[in-house]
């Protein structure tokens, strides 16, 4: 980095750095500048490559923090940049790919050095590191009244993000400078307690970039859904006109390694090996930069105004009059948001866009349950769950809610059962050669639930689980026999757990012959699983209360394991519940009795479809319907902004921060 530098190694000893971080002033007007961004470093491909950047670039900064106070060099290469983002409209316009590529160097090394201040000083110091003027020869020590460069900066970023066409030339600078836009919130990954206010907030949130709310939000949600590549590499780019002259000068000696800088030179990825695999870097960035702004607090007296934005957004197909109530609100193409979102659910931040759209956005959420096609954006969803194990806790909660904020909606509980699926291959616990959604919904979830108690125990999560089923519940059609079985098969578990738990509560009361200090956690780990165990039988009743002849299968599955539900019967907390499963049981029972012995399976099946006919619906007790809603906790900041962070401390393309210094989250949870 720095005028014809190719390697990181070479970093420390390049003259045209030295001159930046030295203790000489350089006017923004001196020709140095051309040549110092007039450099072939290709961007580090790997977060051991950036980790050895970041490495090299510390004691430069260092350096220039030392000294900047008396030269200003800082706040005049920020100028330089900002001298030409304003042409870089019209550079565009005119194929000046020369001027595109110095801008971009310039900005790839405030990019770096802030990433260096940021972790150094404060957001009071790093204001003066942009406000020191430059001390050129002739200077004679007046102060000069100046614009604010760090608002100027954050504003032309943005404009910049905007305004500026995405095309090959143009790809490098716009995703250098989503990152740098990232990289001015990193303050926050240094902080435990989440940032509520400071400079940079109040420069986005209500500074001159206000009025750009909504075309950023808007720009970076296009830039996710386009997934455009990264450009093709190409061998030449500037062909020299005539011998010598100022552009052969700047551009012979980096044509060869010119398209790199161009194409990020693989800084799409952690790994070298992942370009192929995430070839997608302004995407990735963009989507991680939206959900950073997104999860933004609210200041002490004006709300975020991108949270808005990302709230109250229509459809382009939407013909009624914008409302004057929202005024960050914008007009985006909801088929092409959907198709994106089926299509990227593999990846955290994507399942965290769907579930902030679903949550925040009732347009998109109206739009998403009217779609006919809801298999391709549920099937994701429920291919996360089946991988519990390979998931971090945080995406699959996520997974979670969003498949609870569905199935409070009746008709995605009634449409999921009739769309059939055929062979779904990752899952491959058994053969599912022909299953309806909703029944493959049912069969993931329960064992989520069942991995969750044997491994993580944690209650939030089998708790959200239990609700999307119960809200389902009461829609279950034509249950496949696996998902039958599931269902009864979970009882199974829990019973088990209930039994086994009042076995070590009696014995060690035995063991310690009066005292009881130890009888309020045995009580306590009983109290959760009668609540759970109420539930499922709750569950089971809804589907027997309102569709029971459309479930044979489950009919079956319960009469299968009738004696698991005998030890319930008389228990306080589920003899009102159970009142309608021995109605349902005794009423089978006797019509199998009736029909003979040595029933062959479909016998059997033929005798339960008729008998569900037959049952009078006034014989089964009515209880409330089964509705549960999603409601953020209290606070939501404290679990999403953490997460976020830890989102782009992982996924971040091209970026590296030590660990060591993290104070957001434990490396573990990150």
């Amino acid at each position: 980095m720095g005028a014809n530098t190719s390697q990181v190694s070479e970093l420390s000893d390049n003259s045209s750095l030295r001159s930046l971080v030295g203790t000489e002033s350089i006017s923004e007007n001196d020709p140095f500048w051309n040549q110092l961004i007039s450099f072939t470093f290709i961007s580090p491909t790997s977060s051991g490559e950036s980790k050895l950047l970041e490495e090299a670039v510390i004691p430069l900064a260092k350096k220039l923090i030392e000294n900047n106070p008396r030269t200003g060099n800082f706040g005049a290469l920020v100028k330089v940049f900002l001298g030409r983002t304003k042409e870089l409209k019209i550079s565009t316009e005119c194929q000046d790919q020369l001027f595109i590529w110095q801008a971009h160097n310039a900005l790839l090394m405030i990019r770096c050095l802030l990433k260096v201040f940021i972790r150094e000083m404060s957001e009071e110091e790093l204001h003066q590191q942009f406000s020191y003027q430059e001390r050129a020869p002739g200077y004679c020590g007046a102060e000069t009244e100046s614009e604010d460069l760090l608002e100027e900066l954050l504003s032309n970023l943005v404009h910049l993000i905007v305004e500026v066409p995405l095309l090959d030339i143009t790809y490098s600078i716009l995703f250098e400078a989503v990152t740098t836009l990232l990289v001015f919130f990193s303050y926050q990954l240094f902080h435990k307690d989440i940032l509520r206010d400071g400079l940079i907030y109040q420069h986005i949130l209500k500074g001159r970039c206000l009025c750009l709310t909504s075309r950023l939000v808007k720009t970076l949600l296009y830039n996710f859904i386009r997934q455009e590549k990264c450009p093709p590499p190409a061998t030449h780019i500037f062909e020299p006109k005539a011998e010598g002259g100022l552009l052969y000068g700047l551009a012979s000696g980096v044509a060869s390694g010119l398209w790199s800088v161009f194409t990020l030179g693989g800084v799409g990825s952690k790994a070298g090996i992942d370009q192929e695999h995430n070839p997608l870097p302004l995407s990735s960035q963009s989507l991680l930069l939206l959900l950073v702004l997104a999860n933004l607090t609210d200041g002490p007296d004006w709300p975020n105004p991108y949270r808005q934005a990302i709230t109250c957004f229509r459809n382009t197909q939407d013909t009624s009059s914008l409302p004057a109530e929202h005024p960050h609100t914008f007009q985006i193409n909801f088929n092409s948001l959907y198709t994106a979102l089926c299509e990227q659910q593999r990846s955290d931040q994507a399942t965290l866009l769907l579930y902030t759209l679903l949550h925040q956005n009732a347009n998109m959420r109206t739009y998403m349950l009217s779609r006919t096609d809801m298999d391709n954006l549920v099937m994701p969803i429920l291919e996360i769950l089946y991988h519990v194990e390979e998931r971090n806790s945080h995406h699959v909660y996520m997974a979670l809610i969003i498949l609870l904020i569905l199935t409070e909606d009746d008709a995605f509980n009634r449409s999921i059962h009739e769309v059939v699926l055929k062979n779904i291959t990752w899952y491959t616990e058994r053969s599912l050669t022909e299953i309806s959604l909703g029944s493959l919904l049912i069969l993931v979830v329960i064992r989520t639930i069942q991995f969750n108690m044997t491994r993580t125990r944690d209650k939030y999560l089998h708790t959200n689980c239990l609700a999307a089923l119960a809200n389902m519940s009461a829609q279950f059609r034509c249950l496949h026999q696996y998902a039958a079985q599931r269902i009864i098969s979970l009882f199974a578990l829990l019973s088990k757990k209930h039994n086994k738990v009042l076995e070590q509560a009696t014995h060690s009361l035995r063991g310690r012959q009066g005292d009881n200090t130890a009888l309020p956690d045995y009580a306590q780990d009983l109290n959760v699983i009668e609540e759970v165990i109420r539930m499922m039988l709750e569950i089971i009743n809804s589907c027997l209360c309102n569709s029971l002849h459309h479930n044979p299968n489950l009919v079956y599955a319960l009469l299968y394991k009738r004696e698991l539900f005998e030890q319930f019967r008389t228990h306080p907390s589920f003899q009102d519940i159970m009142q309608n499963l021995d109605t349902v049981i005794g009423f089978f029972s006797q019509r199998l009795e009736q029909a003979g012995s040595d029933l062959s399976v479909e016998r059997v099946q033929e005798v339960i479809m008729k008998g569900a006919q037959a049952l009078p619906k006034d014989r089964l007790k009515k209880f409330p319907e089964l509705k549960f809603k999603y409601v953020e906790e209290d606070q939501p900041e404290d679990f999403f902004i953490p997460y976020v962070w830890s989102l782009v401390f992982n996924s971040g393309v091209g970026l590296y921060w030590n660990p060591q210094g993290i104070e957001l989250f434990s490396m573990d949870s990150g």
